[in-house]
């Protein structure tokens, strides 16, 4: 039997990798992972934790406002970004430091360098090689940008939360939940945002009604739309980054900085797939339910895939392939049912199908459940805000194939929908509960 360095060795430490390196190590292989950026990946570094913290950030302003409905004095407060980005990079830190300890105790070894593969059991990192029984690829996704004349003058989502000076006049581009989340962040904060979308809404793929619900909310706290509209060109100027618009009736517009959120892309390029024997199809690790790749000894998980690129999903792919591979328990994650959510302001969640997509499976058989009113902590105040809830019900089985919520506090109440949902609830379940008052959540059991 051929002896390797390591029974397992992960390329990527982000929330894949650091999942399945320490449920492999829990099973007694010898387990090594490299990472040539900070421990955490995306979501820790620069993607959900710090962007959720923003998102927090952002919120105080309508706070202050509101709190006025409620006795207190009007306040005059006064935002500090330096003071923010210099906070969150802290916390960013400090669950940097925490993965690497976790490594530590579970038995693996972090290497601090890129790895790249020498062929399909041996990977080069730094100015060594070692051999590896098993591999698994968790390198993520990265932000791309649109190739058009002036785009070097455009940040992503990356550098978002390293800008040295608050952009008082901000666009993004794309409307998907990047973009629009950031938006919403920015808009919070303090500065005119304008988004620019190729379509007539927003998160194109979401139940349309949480997409207008969500743009019309955007509208009224003061974001400037651009629709059916495609950026042509980006100049620099004295007054700032001027956006020029395809088609003769859209006037430029200028602003401080650019947001482009118009894609991410699995982060491949420097791994030299090709001299393991890697497929690739659409840019993205061709995987198997169980996340093998074509060949039998290498696995992927994680944006890397390109299947459901959510923080959530990689951690239970990595698992599910430890399990599998080291622990002889076989098992595959299933990627339907899994719930979502977009931080945006209104905020929304979602779990199970579409309406459009309920409709290609069971037809018209269908009832829709719609509601739309004032939440109760916005009646003391003149705040102009709404819920919007739907439940999405096969008429034939009573089964809830769709919840859909745009409104405060979105993601914690469908967190706990997502189990009744998966575990086959009816509506005449949600009807036979009792509902918590007053609350948002209980209009999901009051729905007629």
């Amino acid at each position: 039997m051929t002896n390797f360095d390591y029974d397992l060795f992960v390329i990527g430490a982000g929330s894949g990798g650091l999942a399945a390196s320490k449920r492999a190590a829990s099973y007694g292989a010898k387990v090594a992972i490299a990472e040539g950026d900070l421990v955490g990946g995306t979501c820790v570094i620069r993607g959900c934790v710090p962007k959720k913290l923003m998102v927090y950030a952002s919120q105080f302003s309508k706070l202050y406002q509101n709190a006025v409905g409620y006795g207190w004095e009007k306040a005059e407060p006064n935002f500090d970004w330096n003071k923010l980005v210099e906070a969150v990079q802290k916390e960013v830190m400090r669950l940097n430091q925490i993965h690497i300890n976790n490594l530590e105790k579970a038995g693996v070894e972090l290497i601090k360098e890129m790895a790249t593969f020498v062929d399909s059991h041996t990977i080069e990192i730094g100015d060594r090689k070692v051999t590896a029984d098993k591999i698994l690829i968790a390198v993520g996704g990265k932000p791309t940008k649109p190739d058009i004349e002036g785009i070097e003058h455009g940040i992503t989502s990356n550098e978002m939360f390293h800008l040295s000076e608050f952009p008082k006049r901000f666009a993004v581009w794309g409307g998907g939940y990047i973009g629009v989340e950031f938006a919403s962040i920015m808009n919070g904060l303090g500065a005119e945002v304008t988004e620019i979308i190729r379509r007539e809404y927003i998160l194109n793929g979401f139940d349309e009604d949480i997409a207008q619900n969500i743009q019309e909310g955007m509208t009224k706290h003061g974001i400037q739309f651009k629709t059916q509209t495609t950026l042509e060109k980006i100049e620099k100027t004295d007054e700032g980054l001027k956006l020029i618009f395809a088609g003769e009736e859209n006037e430029p517009v200028t602003v401080d900085a650019l947001l482009c959120a118009t894609g991410r892309t699995p982060n491949l390029s420097r791994l030299n797939l090709e001299k393991a024997g890697v497929e690739v199809i659409l840019g993205a690790i061709a995987v198997t339910p169980d996340s093998c790749t074509n060949q039998s000894h290498i696995y992927a998980v994680g944006d890397c895939t390109d299947r459901m690129n959510l923080t959530p999903v990689a951690i239970a792919e990595g698992r599910a392939f430890a399990d599998t591979v080291f622990g002889h328990i076989p098992r595959h994650l299933n990627h339907t049912g899994i719930p979502t959510a977009v931080f945006s302001q209104p905020e929304a969640s979602t779990v199970g199908l579409t309406e459009e997509e309920a409709r290609d499976k069971v037809g018209d058989n269908l009832t829709i459940y719609r509601a739309k009113f004032r939440p109760m902590f916005y009646s003391l105040t003149d705040a102009d805000e709404k819920v919007m809830i739907k439940l999405i019900v096969d008429k034939t089985t009573d089964r809830i194939l769709g919840v859909h919520i745009v409104g405060k506090d979105a993601a914690e109440i469908v967190q706990g929908l997502a189990i009744a949902v998966n575990m086959g609830a009816t509506k005449k379940d949600f009807d036979a509960t009792i509902g918590i008052h007053p609350s948002t959540a209980e209009e999901f059991v009051t729905l007629r």
